[in-house]
C-alpha cells in the first residue's frame, strides 16, 4: 500500500514538473522542474526496490541521483554564464 502511494505521488510530481518545464517563464524554473523529475525517478526506483525486494533498483536510484545532481549543477552554471554574457 505504501509503495502505491509513493508511485502515485511521484507521478503527480512528474506531471506538475512537466507542466512547469513547458510553461516556465525562466530557465531557473526549467532547472527546478528537471530536478523534480530526477528526484521522482529516484523515488520510483526506490519504490521498485520495495515492491520487488531486489536491491538492484537501489543501485539504479543512486545512479539517477548522481546524474540528476550533475545535470542540475551543469545547467545552473550554463544559466549563470549566459546571464553574465548578457550583462556585458
Amino acid at each position: 500500500m505504501t509503495v502505491t502511494w509513493l508511485v502515485i505521488a511521484s507521478m503527480v510530481a512528474v506531471a506538475l514538473a512537466f507542466a512547469r518545464l513547458l510553461a516556465g517563464p525562466t530557465q531557473a524554473d526549467r532547472v527546478i522542474a528537471l530536478d523534480i523529475v530526477s528526484a521522482a525517478s529516484v523515488a520510483l526506483a526506490a519504490a521498485a526496490a520495495l515492491a520487488t525486494g531486489r536491491a538492484l533498483f537501489l543501485d539504479v536510484a543512486i545512479g539517477f541521483a548522481i546524474v540528476g545532481f550533475v545535470a542540475t549543477i551543469a545547467w545552473a552554471r550554463l544559466i549563470e554564464e549566459t546571464s553574465r554574457e548578457e550583462d556585458r
